[in-house]
């Protein structure tokens, strides 16, 4: 059997400068690169404001998946990476919460010490099965 691959790109120069896709279907899973708080235009969104970051970063999680015809129901993990973990766990513990409603997939939290824009708080990747209903 033959498992074919999609892959999914908004069109912003780190795509190509990095070589990464913002997502890979293989089969019925599909594999969600961390997003984070940007625009259509690629301009981060939200500088000092960890909770517009976390909310403009589940916005652009359902971009990718609305491309893909899937729901938030159907993402079975998340990554969640978090600069000063300590000062934003209770929101971005709320904020997921809120997201998910009473859908409640796997999720690893970090702290990090850095991400890739200085003014990044947070960053959010996720695993999804095309295949579950929701």
């Amino acid at each position: 059997m033959t498992v074919r691959s999609r892959e999914f790109n908004f069109g912003m120069p780190w795509e190509s400068f990095y070589g990464f896709s913002q997502a890979v279907q293989a089969g019925d899973t599909l594999h969600i690169s961390g997003q984070l708080s940007h625009d259509s235009t690629g301009t981060f969104v939200g500088a000092g404001d960890f909770e517009l970051q976390v909310r403009t970063t589940f916005g652009n999680l359902d971009r990718v998946l609305e491309h893909f015809g899937a729901t938030s129901g159907q993402i079975v993990e998340t990554t969640v990476l978090v600069k000063g973990l300590r000062d934003h766990f209770d929101s971005v513990a709320r904020l997921h919460a809120e997201y998910f409603g009473d859908h409640r997939p796997a999720s690893t939290v970090l702290g990090v010490s850095d991400l890739a824009l200085p003014d990044q708080l947070v960053e959010i990747g996720a695993v999804v099965r095309l295949d579950m209903t929701n």
